[in-house]
């Protein structure tokens, strides 16, 4: 049984064009992996989309780097970006929502997804980090939401004040007061 709420299905619907960050860092498939890694560095970012004849080919990450280069102590100035790149290419369309790109990225195993318009152009690219802080911040707003509308729930306990038992409890400042509590306060 699939569990969805409304958060849930809110926070998911969110276009991508919200949260994706514009024109990420590339560089050519014959540059090398240090040239790859000082432009990671110059544009703060984990990783850079390899390109051949303009178009989208692989990706190389700060972890493909250090796995793939480093870890096996080769010059970086030495190898090539296409050596260490990893291909085929998981993008998204930039028409999609947040769920569709979070969907993408657990079925693919991926962090990262480069954004495409219809001609198969990068214009964006989407991270798990993206992708969490909408839903944070979501999330955030939604707790306002529904501290504004707490004192609307009625439940069944013992009331804060008197200690008597209610079917009629309802959150006031942060504690639970029976009907006679609250009519007491002039609260209804």
């Amino acid at each position: 049984m699939k569990k969805t709420s409304s958060a849930i299905r809110f926070e998911t619907h969110v276009p991508l064009s919200e949260v994706m960050k514009r024109n990420p860092a590339r560089i050519g498939i014959e540059a090398t992996v240090a040239k790859a890694a000082k432009l990671m560095c110059q544009e703060e970012v984990g990783s850079v989309i390899i390109l051949q004849h303009n178009v989208p080919i692989g990706i190389v990450t700060e972890e493909d780097i250090n796995c793939k280069v480093v870890a096996k102590d080769l010059r970086p100035g030495k190898v090539q970006v296409k050596e260490i790149m990893s291909t085929p290419l998981i993008t998204v369309s930039a028409d999609k929502t947040v769920g569709d790109a979070a969907h993408m990225m657990v079925k693919h195993k991926v962090r990262r997804l480069p954004v495409v318009d219809e001609h198969n152009t990068v214009i964006g690219i989407v991270t798990v980090r993206d992708l969490l802080t909408v839903s944070n911040e979501l999330n955030d707003l939604l707790v306002d939401l529904i501290e504004i509308n707490r004192e609307e729930i009625v439940e069944v306990g013992m009331c804060n004040r008197c200690s008597q038992m209610s079917d009629d409890l309802k959150r006031v400042d942060n504690i639970m007061l029976c009907a006679s509590c609250r009519e007491e306060d002039n609260i209804t």
